[in-house]
């Protein structure tokens, strides 16, 4: 016993003394030059600490301070970039005898961090490379320039066992659009943090956003240069879970598995996206920043599988009760989009689709290719596979005005454009292998606009096909009838009209596409014309004229000689979705007539000419 009690004194003894040397001759404020010195060598920002750094004796040895901040550049309005109202570090104690800290755990409380976009752009993150001694304070200057001693702290001496952080909210405001978003921590949790090596990341956020709240945590690793210029994040997974009523369906899920690498001191950021997933939405992909230019440069490249578009549309809207609420609606439809924010940004983007299901169609392997400088962005490159057909386009869009301005020129070759119209807006009024070209160019991106002020032209043809909605041969015959004097109704064939090609072009000028130069061919009749489409209204009005070129068997089966060579009047009016097909029969009348007359007169002329000997 009394062994066991001298022990216990022993220790005791060890204890108190240990504690009489931290309190008096190791004081932590030695170290507090040293360290805002570092700060502000790293980050070319001013660093205070307010509170007086002090030692806790229970129930573990720790360091505390409080009133730690960093400020935001001089130019912002809020000072502060962060602050920490109270930090508390556990150490161990032998290495404290060689003045070594090794922290234990990091307890951080009251933390607040204010990331501002001043209306110039500029953002609380820019110039934290420290390479700039003009931002630092003279003071300061001297005191990190002064030649070390073996009794300093440098930052290599320092590991930290862990970091929790405890009520932190993030404010970011952007004095472009006065907007204002706050996000809490519920929690943050960071492993054993040495220099150059990977630590655990866990946290725990939530935030309430107009008309929005989110859930998010993640999971990963995080390594710090020694430098302090360098940051990596590997295998950090993040899941993300929005509701508000202006999302698809009310709720967007999302999660992405990622590696991440920041250096500061080129200002430059990767990212490796392994995994992505919303809502069904599966992908990966790549993405890169280069934020020390006036303008950020972003690099991307994105592949995702199968989108159904209709999923993330909004629900159709319910009949409104008030005119005032279609009043609303209407106005906010008219309004130009703003497209300022694309001059903020110089960007790369590259998107490969597996498929894209929407309004009914389903279309392949797309691939878009765009690039996006000084506000005025390329579509490079557009296309897909649809309906046995290929797509290919390319467009620009110049936002750097109030109203855009928009060019494209696109094609689409090979197309089933039955079944295209068929998914698309439910109708059968074609069917072939279609052919189309279409270059255009226009100003103002509100739909209205688009179609009153876009000015293209193009090309269109259709090979071994048929026009649905009409039987040309059948309103022959039964224009033939009617010419000897037989009215019966005889509309009992299927209005289908096959034809070997179905060729044209095309302007569109103040909402009205015209046709000048129709021209529909087959064995058995040729059909010519010319008319408008109004984009406007989406209403039709085609004057046409049918010839048939043979007396062959048609579409019904009796012969047709008595017609050969009259030109026969076609109209075609009525919507895009529900055309309305007649038969001009006083026109067709006076051309037979007409044809009839012409052929009494060269048969009088022969005769005549026959007496007369010539």
């Amino acid at each position: 016993m009394k062994v066991l009690k001298w022990i216990l004194i022993g220790i005791v003894a060890i204890v108190v003394l240990g504690i009489g040397y931290l309190a008096l001759f190791l004081d932590p404020n030695d170290f507090k030059p040293q360290i805002v010195a570092a700060v502000e060598k790293q980050t070319g920002r001013q660093f205070k600490i307010e509170k007086d750094l002090g030692w806790t004796f229970f129930p573990s040895v720790g360091i505390k301070a409080g009133g730690m901040i960093l400020g935001n550049p001089k130019s912002f309005s809020e000072p502060t970039f962060v602050s920490v109202n109270n930090v508390m570090a556990d150490v161990e104690l032998m290495p404290l005898f060689s003045k070594q800290v090794k922290v234990s755990e990091l307890v951080l409380d009251g933390l607040r961090i204010n990331l501002v976009t001043d209306k110039s752009g500029k953002t609380s993150l820019d110039g934290l490379s420290g390479n700039s001694a003009k931002t630092v304070p003279a003071k300061s200057a001297e005191t990190s320039s002064a030649p070390a001693t073996g009794d300093q702290l440098t930052l290599t001496d320092l590991s930290i066992g862990g970091v929790s952080v405890t009520d932190a909210e993030v404010r970011m405001l952007d004095q472009r659009s006065g907007s204002e978003n706050i996000f809490k921590l519920a929690s943050f949790k960071l492993g054993e943090l040495t220099l150059d090596k990977f630590a655990s990341l866990d946290y725990q956020l939530s935030a309430a956003l107009d008309g929005m709240t989110v859930e998010s945590e993640g999971h990963g690793q995080l390594k710090i240069a020694k430098s302090l210029q360098q940051f990596a994040l590997k295998d950090l997974t993040l899941t993300t879970v929005a509701k508000g009523a202006s999302l698809p369906t009310g709720k967007v899920a999302n999660s992405v598995t990622l590696d991440a690498d920041v250096d500061t001191s080129k200002t430059t950021a990767t990212t490796s996206i392994k995994s992505l997933a919303v809502n069904d939405i599966k992908g990966n992909g790549k993405l890169s920043v280069n934020y020390g230019g006036t303008v950020p440069h972003i690099s991307a490249k994105l592949s995702l599988g199968e989108i159904e578009v209709d999923k993330w549309l909004p629900e159709k809207a319910q009949s409104e009760t008030t005119e005032a609420k279609k009043e609303t609606q209407t106005a906010t439809a008219a309004t130009e989009p703003d497209l300022t924010g694309m001059k903020a940004v110089n960007a790369d983007f590259e998107l490969d689709v597996a498929s894209i299901k929407a309004a009914g169609t389903l279309s392949k392997n797309w691939k878009m290719v765009i690039a996006l400088k000084n506000g005025v962005m390329n579509m490079k490159q557009l296309s897909a596979e649809l309906y046995d057909g290929t797509l290919a386009a390319n467009a620009s869009v110049d936002g750097r005005n109030p109203v855009a301005k928009y060019s494209f020129d696109s094609q689409i070759k090979a197309i089933n454009i039955r079944a295209l119209l068929k998914d698309a807006a439910d109708t059968e009024l074609l069917d072939g292998t279609a052919d189309i070209a279409i270059k255009g160019a226009g100003s103002s991106l509100i739909p209205d606009n688009i179609k009153k002020g876009l000015n293209a032209n193009g090309q269109f043809a259709v090979n071994n096909g048929a026009l649905y909605g009409v039987n040309v041969p059948q309103m022959i015959r039964s224009a033939q009838a009617k010419l000897k004097g037989d009215f019966t109704d005889t509309d009992k064939e299927a209005k289908k009209t096959d034809f070997t090609s179905l060729t044209g072009s095309f302007t569109v000028a103040k909402g009205v596409a015209n046709n000048p130069d129709l021209l529909m061919a087959s064995p058995l009749i040729r059909i010519s014309g010319k008319g408008d489409a109004n984009l406007v209204d989406e209403s039709l009005d085609y004057k046409l004229t049918t010839a048939l070129v043979n007396s062959l068997k048609g579409q019904g089966g009796k012969e047709l000689d008595d017609l050969v060579g009259v030109e026969i009047p076609l109209a075609i009016k009525g919507s895009f979705t529900d055309p309305k097909f007649s038969l001009d029969t006083d026109a067709l009348m006076k051309s037979k007539v007409k044809q009839e007359a012409d052929k009494a007169k060269d048969k009088l002329k022969d005769s005549l000419l026959k007496k007369l000997g010539l």
